[in-house]
């Protein structure tokens, strides 16, 4: 019996003691910080998709017609010098947040542009706050902060017309909480300081602000009471109103003859054609809502239209703006813009690129020139918005999620907010990434997306109100499977069956991608490719029917789906156990499953209060921890909430130490992969890393914008971002953060991922309307200690003994260029820091002839997949690594076809070589007899000698023409001049380095016939060298003269 208590205790300790220890064998060492700055080899590639993203706010230039501003709702401001042919970012590193609220231009100085951060339709998914106002004097070169930084949503910014230091911001504030900052505000010193010239309360903001052209003393506001809660949105109020100043902003009346008494949002825009008309959209109870018109400058106002065309969605849009040259004519931005021609009394509507509508800015001199800004982006027309420039220029996009698939090369998939979700390559065997690269899939702009990584032809994505959708690639159709298909829109959530975030997550098992999960409020799973479901856990959720109401009120009602609360934010399934789920709600709640659903248990932080769970990540290393990141920006808290736990979420701690600023609030926390503790967090204005669990954070941006991001995954070793404003990004082979921190070496080079034979690359510059490729080749890594000034570094490839390939810090001084001949040797990086260079799969250069243009390229050609050593040195320091270049798993072709290619390649290479070598070497003959011609001219006894060198030359000249062709000089003098053998060597040696290496027969027989043809001619150069120059050497001596020498 005491024997068998023994065992009994022992069974009891030691399950503990082994959890004790592997949680302390998981427990990475410290690791010092490791400044960004020192990873300048390191770039971030924006692959896109070039489908504009949402924007709010625009600008003419009044002096430049040509010239627009753009604000993109989290992807900063941009401008076009071409009337929207191409868009250029003016913001990046100069501005602290990403979304843009108003934009104005100073109609007296072009060059002074200003502002306001924070989009004024401020939704309730997807929406980034602002830090203030930013000003350029130097028409967006530079820009200065200038305050009101917690202002949050800006809606309007206004520039006195003939004084630029006058200016106005309308200031709709924080949405989700009381705050005194809001209002209108003045600057009258070109904004050094502001003065709060009209605030209501704490939760009355301006919605609208309008000034008279004409006498700028005169502005009107819009006043809107108002404020959003997670789960609705409040838009309306006693306190909401129209008011007028007429001192330039110091005070201001309520207007309110024929206006409602109370009511919601408005718009407000005073006629530049005549100033006594003044045009108000109006947000109102019932039929007092629509359109108002003022003939006498807002003292009455009359409603001249009730058509809900313009006032639907009223919190959303509500901008209203009359015509600067027809006082009749007046547009209201909504889905979709609507124009009167007759004052306002009927509307029709003027078709845009995209549906939904913000802003519309339109040329005070001539009506036909404008501007609209739209969740498309902004588009300009020039006849009146009978047509508009494209959006398909504009890499703007907000993505909710990204997931990538297996293929070679992987597919970035997700859903674009406004728009469809897409499926993109993550880089092509072209120069970049076009429209042909991508192409919608299932679901929606808000959809999670889930598929079989490794054979995506299903995909399943999913919608607002829980729409799920199953689509085939083959057919390119789709199918709705949602559990339960009730008409959710327009309806109360407390009375749905069940309740789905708009961001409603679906995942396919790891363990079995037959098997399909999606989450509402429960969740739900099926095996049958969504023709049934089964709930597979109860409400993980609050459930408080307290915030299951109306999504809007008290005049307009919110149903899209954006408002639902208590639902479910994140799940995802264990990639080590199978049946093993977590689960995070909208409300702050997580839970674990471990038996596949049959049980669930609340494994929420104890301090976490009520929250979005946006992210939950399961250790690639341990099956037991996992990183929970909450967001309680709705809660006006914009403090960063990551957890991690090592025991199945028993316990938890908070990792944040480090993440700083004040809207550097965390959405998505990923772990790498290959090195464990090694964590990318992914916040609302850029990228963090921590290389020790999370017990320290530092910046990571790189050349990334201010930018939220908004998720990540790793896939073949990169980081894939998925971002609110700016699309997708992609930093490349993580080896060098992964092996990070090396201070202590004084020179590595990192091993670099396996790498497939892909061709295509790109340019040094990003070209318009092109997402970027990575460059073709291997991607190189290393770490100096110290900068490499003064001792060249060099990078050698190397197989079987051989160099084939090699590379220097220090520039061939010695290297000449001309029209046709061979490209400028690239330099080695030789910084401190971790260096990147790309390694093209290319041999070295053929060498070339002095000023000879050739119809091909003197690149060297591409090596067959296979084993390289990369050895990197500096001095007697020596660092080396291996590479495995890998099949194109596209390509079909076997070792010994791959062995031909090369064997043909080498071949022609080396014949090009001999054949520029000895046209070089015959050349410098060609000039010591033309020197000694020159010096012995006047010489009697040498005049044999010097016929000898004539016929000399002659030979020689005869025997180069039939080798290269001195006569073309430019790229079209090829079809002038015939080509000669060199030309005809490169042409196939191009022909033949081809991705497949199978060798046509007719590029054979073609090397067959060149061959001979060199070896004739080379028989030619060697009898030159033999007799003609042995015979005029010989009487040289004769006279005793020097011989002639060939050079090498």
């Amino acid at each position: 019996m005491k024997f068998l208590q023994i065992i009994l205790i022992l069974i009891l300790i030691l399950p503990a003691s082994a959890e004790a220890q592997r949680r302390s064998r998981k427990t990475p060492p410290p690791t010092p910080p490791v400044e960004d700055s020192l990873f300048h080899g390191l770039k971030w590639r924006n692959i896109g998709p070039f489908r504009g993203g949402r924007s709010v706010a625009s600008s003419g230039v009044v002096k430049e017609p040509m010239t627009y501003y753009m604000g993109i709702t989290g992807g900063g401001v941009w401008k076009t010098t071409d009337d929207g042919i191409s868009w250029t970012n003016i913001s990046d590193g100069q501005f602290r947040t990403g979304t843009v609220g108003a934009i104005a231009v100073s109609e007296s100085n072009p060059n002074l542009v200003v502002v306001g951060m924070g989009e004024h339709a401020a939704r309730g998914v997807m929406t980034s706050m602002g830090d203030g106002v930013y000003r350029s004097t130097d028409a967006g070169k530079t820009w200065k902060h200038i305050g009101l930084e917690f202002t949050r949503h800006i809606s309007d910014v206004i520039i006195h017309p003939t004084n630029p230091d006058i200016i106005f911001v309308a200031a709709q504030g924080a949405q989700y909480g009381p705050s005194e900052d809001r209002g209108i505000y003045r600057s009258t010193d070109g904004g050094n300081t502001w003065e709060k010239v009209l605030y209501l309360d704490d939760t009355t903001g301006a919605s609208s602000l309008s000034m008279d052209m004409k006498n700028p003393l005169i502005l009107y506001a819009a006043m809107w009471q108002h404020r959003r809660f997670p789960w609705t949105m409040e838009s309306g109020g006693p306190m909401s109103g129209l008011f007028k100043s007429t001192d330039g902003g110091t005070t201001w009346d309520k207007l309110k003859e024929g206006l409602p008494k109370e009511f919601g949002k408005a718009g407000v825009s005073v006629s530049r054609a005549n100033p006594e008309r003044v045009f108000a959209v109006i947000e109102a109870d019932g039929e007092k809502g629509g359109v108002y018109r003022s003939d006498d400058a807002g003292k009455k106002w009359t409603q001249v239209s009730k058509d809900r065309i313009n006032i639907a969605r009223s919190w959303y849009y509500m901008e209203i703006l009359a015509d600067p040259q027809d006082e009749n004519t007046v547009y209201v931005l909504n889905a979709p813009v609507t124009k009167s021609i007759d004052g306002g009394k009927n509307f029709s509507p003027l078709p845009t690129p995209h549906g939904d509508n913000h802003h519309l800015w339109i040329h005070p001199y001539d009506n036909q020139k404008m501007i609209n800004s739209n969740d498309g982006g902004a588009n300009i027309s020039n006849n009146g918005g009978k047509s508009w420039s494209s959006q398909a220029i504009q890499p703007t996009a907000q993505f909710y999620r990204v997931i990538t698939d297996n293929q070679v090369p992987y597919r970035v998939y997700g859903g674009q907010q406004d728009n469809s979700a897409i499926s993109i390559a993550s880089r092509t065997n072209g120069q970049g990434i076009d429209w042909k690269d991508w192409y919608s899939v299932a679901g929606c702009e808000s959809a999670f997306l889930a598929f079989d990584p490794d054979n995506p032809e299903i995909v399943y994505g999913g919608c607002y109100q829980g729409i799920i959708e199953k689509w085939v690639k083959a057919s390119r159709e789709g199918k709705a499977i949602k559990e339960y298909p009730e008409l959710a829109l327009g309806n109360v959530p407390a009375d749905f069956k069940y309740r789905y975030n708009w961001n409603a997550p679906i995942i396919t098992s790891p363990h079995d991608r037959s098997t399909i999960y999606h989450a509402g409020n429960v969740v739900f799973k099926s095996t049958d490719e969504g023709q049934s479901w089964t709930v597979v856990s109860p409400d993980l959720t609050r459930n408080d029917k307290k915030k299951q109401g109306p999504g809007g009120g008290p005049y307009t009602n919110e149903a899209a789906g954006g408002e639902n609360y208590n639902t479910l934010m994140s799940l995802v399934e264990s990639p080590h156990e199978k049946g093993v789920l977590w689960a995070g709600s909208d409300d702050g709640l997580i839970h674990i499953t471990r038996d596949g659903g049959k049980t669930w248990k609340d494994a929420t932080p104890k301090e976490l209060g009520e929250s979005i769970i946006n992210s939950i990540e399961v250790s690639p290393h341990d099956p037991a921890t996992a990183y929970a990141v909450a967001m309680r920006y709705k809660f006006m808290d914009l403090r960063p909430y990551v957890f991690k736990t090592s025991d199945y979420g028993q316990t938890w701690t908070k990792i944040t130490e480090g993440i700083s600023g004040p809207h550097t609030f965390v959405r998505v926390v990923r772990e790498d992969p290959k090195r464990r503790g090694l964590l990318y967090a992914g916040t609302e204005t850029g990228l963090y890393l921590s290389f020790n669990d999370g017990q320290n954070w530092q910046p990571f941006q790189l050349n990334l914008p201010v930018v939220p991001i908004n998720d990540l995954v790793i896939q073949d070793n990169d980081l894939v971002a998925a971002t609110a404003g700016r699309s997708f990004w992609i930093l490349d082979d993580l080896g060098a953060i992964q092996a990070a921190p090396l201070s202590g070496q004084f020179l590595k080079i990192i091993k670099p991922k396996d790498t497939y034979m892909i061709f295509g690359g790109s340019t040094d510059r990003p070209i318009p309307g092109l997402g970027q490729n990575p460059k073709q080749g291997v991607t190189v890594d290393y770490y100096l200690n110290e900068k490499s000034d003064s001792i060249a570094l060099t990078l050698e490839i190397i197989q079987n003994g051989e160099v084939l390939r090699s590379y220097s810090s220090k520039a061939d001084k010695e290297f000449k260029s001309w029209p046709g001949g061979p490209s400028k040797p690239e330099v080695l990086p030789a910084k401190k820091g971790y260096n990147r260079f790309t390694w093209d799969f290319r041999r070295n250069p053929i060498p070339a002839v002095d000023q000879v243009f050739v119809y091909g390229n003197y690149d060297g050609s591409r090596v067959d997949p296979g084993v390289y050593t990369l050895r990197l040195s500096l001095g007697d320091k020596i660092s080396e690594t291996e590479v495995t270049v890998l099949k194109n798993p596209h390509v079909e072709a076997t070792d010994a076809e791959y062995a031909e290619q090369q064997k043909m390649l080498t071949d022609i290479e080396s014949t090009i070589s001999d054949i520029h070598r000895a046209v070089s070497e015959m050349r410098s003959v060609k000039k010591q007899v033309k020197a000694y011609k020159e010096l012995l001219k006047e010489n009697g006894k040498a005049q044999e000698l010097l016929s000898m060198g004539d016929s000399l030359v002659t030979r020689i000249e005869t025997w180069e023409e039939n080798l290269i062709q001195p006569k073309q000089k430019t790229f079209q003098d090829v079809i002038n001049f015939h080509n000669q053998l060199n030309a005809e060597l490169m042409n196939l040696k191009d022909y033949v380095d081809a991705a497949e290496p199978k060798v046509t027969q007719g590029a054979k027989q073609r090397m067959e016939d060149l061959m001979k043809k060199w070896s004739g001619f080379e028989m030619e150069w060697k009898a030159i060298v033999n007799r003609e120059m042995s015979d005029f050497n010989r009487k040289y001596r004769e006279l005793g003269l020097p011989a002639l020498i060939v050079e090498e």
